[in-house]
């Protein structure tokens, strides 16, 4: 029997490319890669940077990717505020937020990404965008937040200069 090769038909989207992904595969041993030790080993790997914090705001976990994004390491963030990596003059927005969703157990961000700046090690501003999940325990309170992290500060530099070569050209006389 021949290996017939799928059509255009046959795919999810022809504006994306590429054959539609199978992941079928992944769930045949499904045991060894959705346990807790498959799980954690794809947070630690992962490109982007995941962070999660205690209910205090405390860091308890931050990946690789958090330490090439931010320039702390994992032994440094550990144990220290998110005031690492928010700056000074949006933090008391931030706590107020922050304290809000680990009393109320209700996040708008859930569900949508969220760009906001932040700080790198060396003081240089960043952008991020991020999206945040509630961690509960098996009683239903809260035992903290997840937060999978991106470098977004290329694409804000463009999207800002944009705007203002938009602003230029109205502004311009005719």
């Amino acid at each position: 029997m021949t290996e017939s090769r799928p059509t255009s038909d046959d795919r999810v989207d022809d504006d994306v490319g590429g054959d539609p992904a199978c992941w079928a595969h992944l769930f045949k041993n499904a045991d060894s890669l959705t346990s807790d030790l498959g799980l954690a080993e794809m947070v630690r790997g992962m490109a982007d940077a995941v962070i999660i914090a205690d209910p205090t705001g405390t860091i308890v976990f931050w990946n690789q990717a958090a330490q090439s994004l931010f320039g702390w390491s994992a032994p440094e963030a550990t144990g220290r505020s998110l005031d690492l990596i928010v700056p000074e003059r949006l933090r008391e927005r931030h706590w107020t937020g922050y304290r809000r969703v680990m009393a109320t157990g209700h996040t708008d961000y859930g569900g949508r990404l969220l760009e906001v700046p932040a700080l790198h090690r060396d003081g240089r501003a960043l952008s991020i965008g991020f999206t945040v999940t509630l961690l509960r325990g098996a009683d239903g309170t809260i035992r903290g937040i997840g937060a999978v992290v991106r470098d977004e500060t290329e694409r804000w530099q463009e999207r800002r200069a944009l705007r203002e070569e938009l602003t230029r050209l109205r502004d311009r006389p005719a």
